[in-house]
């Protein structure tokens, strides 16, 4: 991947975008996808996707174009290439990274104004098979969300929405909760205190920034839940699942998520 263009600071009028969860590389996922979103959405120009990204944006940016999309924003994941991903954030330190005609690598953290609304993206988050990976093939280090990435996203200031590939600690999404309360996979102690220290950040994060909506991937499990306060979470599902894909707007941060069952059917009338 090579850089195309940087910015500081995107902003985009759009009161209308489509926001993913996981990709995870799936090409043939994302072509059912981008077939399904022109009669899903018409005028939808902006994806706005949450991590576990792993495209070649080269190969993507047809597929994108033949759908109307103009711009996908990428909050990183921790299932990256970062070998090729890092170098080019690191060159250009807090700045977001245009890859292709269409894709964006967005900076650790990130703000954006989407339809008057300001947008923080936190980027990373904690491999729990990381155990099962190697070191600088399918893992690497820099997934992690630092101590210097929170303090950026904190300086900010407060945010309307907030993107994260990573959950909340405190989240009030219940599915989340329970996946997270009785480890299915049986994934190690130490993979699982890494997870709760990432989640930690994203909260500190959250609690600071305030924003009225926080919508995240990572935990593979759909749904929706409210704080106390007023906040709400959504946790998206990955590719093939549920919940995949949501539509929002953001003059009310509200959202609108087709089924499975509406989207291969919009893509089938292609």
């Amino acid at each position: 991947m090579k850089v195309r263009e940087y910015a500081s600071h995107l902003a985009i009028p759009d009161e209308r975008v489509a926001v993913c969860g996981d990709w995870h590389g799936n090409v043939g996922w994302l072509k059912m996808l981008t077939r399904a979103l022109p009669r899903l959405a018409v005028g939808v120009t902006t994806v706005l996707q949450l991590g576990d990204w792993w495209m070649d944006p080269l190969e993507t940016d047809a597929l994108f174009g033949e759908a109307g999309i103009e711009r996908v924003f990428v909050t990183v994941g921790n299932h990256e290439p970062w070998d090729l991903i890092s170098p080019l954030l690191d060159a250009h330190p807090g700045a977001a990274v245009r890859v292709s005609d269409i894709t964006w690598i967005l900076s650790r953290p990130a703000r954006l104004t989407i339809g008057g609304r300001s947008i923080l993206s936190l980027g990373g988050a904690a491999s729990v098979d990381r155990h099962w990976r190697t070191e600088g093939r399918d893992w690497w280090p820099d997934e992690a969300i630092t101590d210097e990435h929170v303090a950026a996203a904190v300086a900010g200031g407060p945010a309307d929405v907030m993107l994260t590939h990573e959950s909340p600690a405190n989240t009030p999404v219940r599915a989340v909760r329970e996946l997270l309360g009785t480890n299915p996979h049986r994934f190690p102690t130490e993979a699982l205190a890494e997870s709760a220290k990432s989640r930690a950040r994203v909260s500190e994060v959250w609690d600071a920034v305030r924003p009225e909506l926080l919508m995240h991937g990572h935990i593979h499990t759909p749904g929706g839940g409210m704080a106390e306060d007023g906040r709400r979470v959504v946790s998206l599902g990955r590719d093939v699942q549920e919940d995949n894909l949501a539509f929002l707007d953001l003059s009310t941060r509200s959202l609108e998520t087709p089924s499975l069952h509406e989207m291969r059917n919009a893509a089938r009338r292609w």
